[in-house]
């Protein structure tokens, strides 16, 4: 079945449009633009952005529309400047995609890895909204690290025609959700070839019909990640919905959704003519792949019970969440509804089928996506080192005894895309004090990092101020649209003097995101000091299903309403990664108090760290490994509470006596030249010991030597 040919015609001759409308001097803009190795290039950001200011922001930083609608490119052209940013964005550009002397290819020279990993959500970048939160940003830096490394991978996700959605909170504090349409010919993508040139296009059998998925490409530096797309005329209104938004709809979009990830997916990557020896699956959503794999080995003469083992042998599965709620799983009636010709073309019946995705769960029998995903693997990891220990309580029943002594689930903590969360300022103190630029090429390295502690006190604290007064004035002006579009009445804008305090992260009732509020009185006293103020900034979204976050959100609102808190609480709408990338970078503190150890990770307070912020949070998900009671603070202790009422009380108080006695006074003890210098100690040993330990870098090292090697060359 094949697309109708106007829509990819109309979109290749957009694309000559706008070559067309480049000057010759700039000619390789469009090519700048679509690959975007640019996120994490801020040379290549400040030629965008001097092409057109105003443009480049109201775009959300989106090259691919700058460049259509700008009317700036002719006199750029003549500009000395801009040419000469331009010409050393295209040198950056050509050295790093020729891909000399790369990590992978110096420690594995000879090993034929070859990894597709699958992900129901990217986070790349704010111009490209298909994510929702820390699984996307984690999955996207995971893409970002693996090309910086030189990892043959490529990414298999999905196009949400209407991403995720768009935040506003009412006059009344509640979270409204608007949904945009994503018009693709504007964003950093283009549609994906086939090895003879041809758009590509694959099918996948639904209840009673077949769905036909579009395939996207976005260049991520040396890889690529490819998106499945059902908005196409061959479908139906309902089935072009199918895609349109992340994480909508009831559970027969939801099955449909991992349908096409798992087995869409797979039909991409041979439609374009990719032989993975390594499959990825980052969370339960993209399990089906397994059994498409195990359908084609079956169609090749295997038996069901070899093509599983073959399978399972050459795939790696991350799960993430401790919550059991968290874990996808279909009722019998669904689920064989959508299933009905896989016993057979998988060479098993429904039992043999159904035996490994079955589950137990409150309502009943199920099939649960996260028990495939562990039965169709044999590289199984969680991530974190206390997250391993919680999974393997969880899942304990599907890992009898092994006479190997295997461990069935790894632990690989998740770690942060240095590129792009930290700021320039510091990148530029950074190779002013690393003679070599050493940190630079080993950034997974702790010895490579130790020139931190030689930086005077006086620079570091003059370069975090400059951030921080940025982080102010974005803060501010978003505080100053979200009270023009509501009619707020009481004033809202932060100080960037004061002790600030972060907290940016998707909202869900076990992250507590209003602890902060348990006693008002304590909480206005701590802030309210004339000589010692203290703001907290608030920002995060909401399953739009999820009334109890909301009812976080609108909590949140109203105390940053009350005239005694105004200006020293507020809360963010239309959290992205736009909004985290500016707190992580000029906050002074990054605040994080889960439950308790419903956390698996976490990877916010690493970014901060990365920028100099210290971390106060619960001994949850990474922080109990990087801990050491001088780079940051901890909320509580690091046990389980027999209620969640007495670990809410005992963590507030934590909380709130922690800022009092330590966070604050340290913060605000100045020598003569207004330099807090104990504080600065932490901040250095924050960046220190977070850096490069809490890496993607070293993430994706540790995939590669744990679970990519020792599974190649045993696909079927």
């Amino acid at each position: 079945m094949r697309c109708p040919p106007y829509e990819f015609e109309s979109y290749r001759l957009r694309g000559l449009a706008m070559r067309e409308s480049v000057p010759q001097r700039l000619s390789r803009l469009p090519e700048l633009a679509r690959n975007i190795l640019w996120t994490w290039r801020p040379g290549t950001q400040a030629l965008f952005s001097r092409l057109d200011p105003e443009l480049w922001e109201s775009t959300e930083h989106n090259p691919v529309r700058l460049l259509r609608e700008t009317e700036n490119l002719g006199r750029a052209a003549e500009d000395p400047a801009t040419v000469a940013l331009y010409n050393l964005a295209v040198q950056d550009l050509d050295r790093y995609l020729d891909g000399q002397g790369t990590w992978a290819g110096h420690v594995y020279p000879r090993t034929d890895a070859r990894v597709a990993y699958f992900s129901a959500e990217f986070g790349l970048h704010e111009s490209l909204p298909i994510y929702s939160g820390g699984l996307g940003v984690l999955a996207g830096d995971h893409v970002k690290s693996a090309s910086d490394l030189g990892l043959p991978l490529v990414g298999v996700g999905i196009l949400y025609a209407q991403g995720y959605f768009r935040q506003r909170i009412s006059a009344e504090g509640r979270q409204e959700e608007v949904y945009e349409p994503f018009e693709p010919e504007s964003r950093p993508i283009s549609p994906a070839l086939s090895p003879d040139g041809a758009p590509v296009i694959v099918g996948i059998a639904l209840p009673g019909r077949e769905l036909s998925l579009k395939v996207w490409k976005v260049e991520v530096g040396r890889t690529a990640i490819y998106l499945l797309d059902a908005d196409l005329q061959e479908n139906s209104e309902e089935d072009r919905l199918l895609t349109a938004r992340l994480y909508g709809g009831g559970q027969r979009t939801r099955i449909s959704q991992e349908m096409i990830l798992g087995i869409g997916g797979v039909r991409a990557l041979r439609a374009l003519g990719l032989r993975p020896n390594v499959y990825h699956m980052n969370e339960g959503h993209a399990a089906f792949l397994g059994l498409e794999r195990v359908r084609e080995l079956v169609a090749a003469g295997e038996t069901f019970e070899a093509a599983t083992e073959k399978v399972a042998g050459s795939t790696v599965f991350t799960t993430h969440t401790p919550v059991p709620a968290g874990h996808d799983a279909f009722a019998p009636d669904l689920f064989d509804e959508f299933a009905r010709d896989w016993p057979g073309e998988l060479g098993t019946d429904r039992e043999g089928l159904w035996a490994l995705g079955r589950k137990r769960e409150d309502w009943g029998e199920a099939f649960n996506m996260t028990v495939l995903a562990f039965n169709l693997s044999r590289g199984r990891n969680a991530v974190s080192k206390l997250h391993r220990d919680v999974s393997l309580d969880m899942w304990k029943y599907l890992f009898p005894e092994r006479p190997d002594g295997e461990d069935p689930i790894l632990a690989v903590t998740n770690g942060v895309h240095t590129w792009s969360w930290l700021a320039p300022e510091l990148a530029e103190l950074f190779d002013r004090h690393c003679g070599g630029r050493a940190w630079r090429r080993e950034v997974e390295n702790p010895a490579a990092w130790s020139f931190v502690a030689g930086i005077p006190s006086g620079e570091l604290w003059r370069a975090h101020e400059g951030t921080k007064r940025g982080m102010a004035r974005f803060v501010n002006a978003r505080l100053e649209l979200q009270k023009e579009r509501t009619g707020r009445d009481v004033p809202q804008e932060i100080n960037p003097e004061a002790l600030t305090i972060g907290f940016s992260r998707r909202f869900a009732t076990y992250k507590r995101a209003t602890l902060l509020l348990s006693d008002p009185e304590r909480l206005r006293a701590i802030i309210g000091g004339a000589d010692r103020p203290v703001q907290f900034v608030f920002a995060g979204k909401a399953h739009p299903a999820d009334e109890p976050a909301k009812a976080f959100i609108e909590a949140l609102y109203w105390a940053s309403e009350e005239d005694d808190l105004a200006g020293s609480l507020v809360i963010l709408e239309d959290y992205d990664m736009n909004v985290t990338r500016h707190l992580v970078q000029g906050v002074d503190v990054w605040l994080n108090n889960p439950r308790r150890p419903l956390e698996a990770s976490g990877t916010s307070g690493q970014k901060a760290s990365l920028n100099g912020a210290p971390n106060f949070s619960v001994l949850d998900g990474w922080w109990p490994e990087a801990y050491n009671g001088r780079n940051g603070w901890a909320v509580g202790e690091p046990v389980e509470y027999a209620s969640e009422e007495e670990g809410d009380r005992v963590d507030a108080e934590s909380l709130y006596s922690t800022l009092e006695n330590s966070l604050v006074p340290l913060f605000y003890d100045r020598d003569a030249e207004g330099v807090p210098l104990g504080w600065v100690r932490v901040m250095k040993e924050a960046i220190q010991t977070v850096a490069p330990t809490f890496s993607t870098q070293r993430m994706v090292q540790d995939y590669v030597h744990k679970l990519y090697v020792p599974r190649a060359n045993r696909a079927g």
